[in-house]
């Protein structure tokens, strides 16, 4: 008889894949935000 166990390790992998991903995503939203209100705040004194 054959019996496979699961190997948790894929799991593993995808949890920090999706963390890190996360992480990245939230980082470059708000940098790029952050650069639009620049803008926006130099626009608005004339620059």
């Amino acid at each position: 008889m054959q019996h496979e166990a699961l190997n948790q390790w894929h799991f593993v992998v995808a949890a920090y894949a999706i963390g890190l991903g996360g992480t990245v995503a939230l980082l470059a939203h708000g940098w790029l935000a952050m650069r639009r209100a620049e803008r926006r705040r130099d626009g608005t004194r004339g620059k």
